[in-house]
């Protein structure tokens, strides 16, 4: 499988992706609570579509786990049985984790994709995992990097398992964004060292230096916007999906530094793209860079002025994690991790 692994680990990235997308449409639609309880939802490995199925009736057959809202509660079977015509509150126990009992099939269905996203992703990992073993000899690294990305998807599961057991505590859902994005750093780390044909670059250790500094202000900049957005969902239960231009009326500092932080970091960028043409350092992804800020503050901009817009809040957070991915990635190419390729250098400026 040694021959595969570069493909594998592309298609981990993918899916990795892919699961951020996913994720950030649970988030824009609210559908974090779609499933309350995990693995499963509601009790289900298929989750319902109809209310009716969360409903308690005589005559019929319930499964141990299954789950049925009951007067605003969750009430969790505790084996297999079939109903009689009363309710018979000794097969049902109540669900513990939190209290929140609200069935809404579009959301279910928004989490449960998240959750079989997650999942895929998960098996494509593993099996990068076992083809990493096609390296020990020349590379251990590659192998242990491979099989604690397969740790950081397990930790990943459990700490979405949490979210939903917190009722969507801000701080867990912004440590799974940030998880998200060390994943990708890892297995970005493992296709830039497993790979037998690199480009060369020119060492430049003043482009490389703001690089990094340009990578922790991306970093930040998501942070920031994690509060950002959690205060966002806080004025949207008080004022209304009708009434989005009274969201950001009064917004927190976060929002102004958050703002603010993306002027330094399109100037920063702009001067890496500066000086690599000028000193033709071959960082091609650079204009990639140029383009995924230009699209970030354009959607940032459009939340802004135009009340959240569809589709803004999913594209501005799966932006910054593909700006992320591709200013890594040129930090690597920068280090030049394949010593077989010959590096070149200039004198800085």
């Amino acid at each position: 499988m040694k021959k595969y692994f570069t493909t594998i680990a592309k298609t981990a990235l993918v899916l990795v992706y892919f699961v951020i997308v996913a994720g950030a449409l649970v988030r824009m639609t609210g559908s974090g609570m779609g499933c309350p309880d995990w693995p499963k939802c509601f009790g289900y490995y298929i989750p319902p579509t109809d209310i009716k199925e969360l409903t308690w009736a005589p005559n019929r057959a319930f499964e141990s786990g299954q789950v049925i809202i009951k007067e605003e509660a969750l009430l969790v079977a505790e084996d297999d049985f079939t109903t009689s015509e009363t309710f018979d509150p000794s097969h049902w126990r109540p669900y513990t984790k939190h209290d929140y009992a609200i069935f809404n099939p579009t959301h279910t269905w928004i989490e449960y994709i998240n959750r079989l996203c997650g999942a895929l992703a998960g098996v494509v990992v593993f099996a990068m995992a076992v083809a990493s073993f096609g390296f020990w000899k020349q590379h251990k690294s590659i192998t242990v990097l491979s099989w604690l990305t397969v740790f950081l998807m397990g930790f990943q599961a459990w700490l979405g398992a949490t979210v939903v057991y917190s009722v969507l505590n801000p701080i867990k859902i912004t440590l799974h964004m940030i998880v998200a994005l060390v994943i990708v750093g890892v297995i970005l780390y493992i296709i830039r060292k497993s790979e037998v044909k690199v480009a060369v670059f020119q060492k430049d250790s003043l482009f490389r230096n703001i690089l990094i500094g340009a990578l922790g202000l991306t970093l930040i900049q998501v942070a920031l916007g994690t509060q950002v957005r959690q205060f966002v969902d806080m004025q949207v239960k008080v004022v209304g999906y009708d009434q989005m231009h009274l969201v950001l009326q009064n917004p927190t500092v976060d929002f102004y530094v958050h703002r603010s932080l993306s002027v330094l970091i399109f100037l920063a960028n702009v001067f890496l793209f500066w000086r690599n043409r000028k000193l033709d350092l071959g960082f091609s992804k650079m204009y990639w860079v140029l383009f995924l800020i230009g699209i970030e503050i354009a959607s940032g901009i459009a939340m802004y002025y135009f009340d959240f817009p569809f589709g803004s809040q999913t594209t501005h957070l799966v932006i910054a994690s593909l700006l992320f991915g591709t200013q890594f990635y040129l930090i690597l190419e920068s280090y030049n991790l394949n010593r077989k390729v010959r590096i070149s250098s200039v004198n800085s400026l």
